[in-house]
């Protein structure tokens, strides 16, 4: 293995799980996450294909007006917060 080779390695190995992104957890005061898809669907959304608390809040992908967005959504509330066209 050359020296290059080495030391990426040397770094994956010791970056671990630090180095995975993962989802918070919701906390306790958390609109459950089936009410919070419900609110999306009647909001127009058609299909949910990922969703998971991020950064204080519910985050995702779906489907709306046959565009797929990317949300974000109040975490007590289940209100859309943002939305945009996924890229």
């Amino acid at each position: 293995m050359n020296r290059f080779s080495t030391l990426l390695l040397a770094l994956a190995l010791s970056t671990g799980p630090a180095g995975l992104a993962l989802a918070d957890t919701p906390g306790a005061d958390w609109m459950p996450a089936g009410q919070v898809k419900q609110k999306l669907m009647a909001a127009g959304y058609t299909s949910i294909t990922e969703f998971e608390a991020d950064d204080g809040h519910w985050e995702g992908e779906g489907v709306k007006n046959g565009v797929k967005m990317q949300f974000h959504a109040d975490p007590k509330t289940g209100a859309i917060l943002s939305e945009k066209p996924d890229k």
